[in-house]
C-alpha cells in the first residue's frame, strides 16, 4: 500500500488496528502540525520502497482514543506494527535514517 497523502475520514478503532496482518505504519498527527508537514517527505520516500506496508494515517487529538491507547503525546508519533502488535516506533523523525531504522523493524516475511 502506497504513502496516504490524507488523514482517514474516521480513525479506526483499536480493536481493527489489533486484528490487522502484515505490517502495518500507523502515522498519528494532525495536518496542520509542522512537526508533521516536515515528515512527509521522509514518510513518503521510506514508504515507496515498501509496498509491503500498510500506511495508516490517523488524525489526533484531544478526545482520539486511538492514540491514547498508544501513549502518543507528541506529533508526529510513527507506530510499525507486526499482524496487530507494536515492534517499533519513532517520534517526530528527523532523517532517511531513523525511518530505515523504523521500517527495518518489520522486514516483509
Amino acid at each position: 500500500m502506497p504513502y496516504a497523502a490524507q488523514h482517514l475520514a474516521q480513525a479506526p478503532t483499536r480493536a481493527e488496528v489489533d486484528s490487522l496482518t502484515g505490517i502495518a505504519l500507523l502515522e498519528f498527527g494532525t495536518p496542520w502540525c509542522g512537526h508533521c508537514q516536515r515528515a512527509q517527505p521522509l514518510i513518503e520516500q521510506a514508504l515507496n520502497d515498501r509496498p509491503d506496508v500498510a500506511h495508516v494515517k490517523v488524525e489526533d487529538g484531544p478526545g482520539q482514543r486511538l492514540g491514547r491507547s498508544f501513549g502518543v503525546k507528541l506529533w508526529p508519533t510513527l507506530v510499525l506494527m507486526r499482524d496487530g502488535q507494536e515492534v517499533a516506533r519513532v517520534v517526530r523523525p528527523q532523517d532517511a535514517r531513523a525511518m530505515a531504522q523504523l521500517l527495518g523493524a518489520g522486514p516483509a516475511g
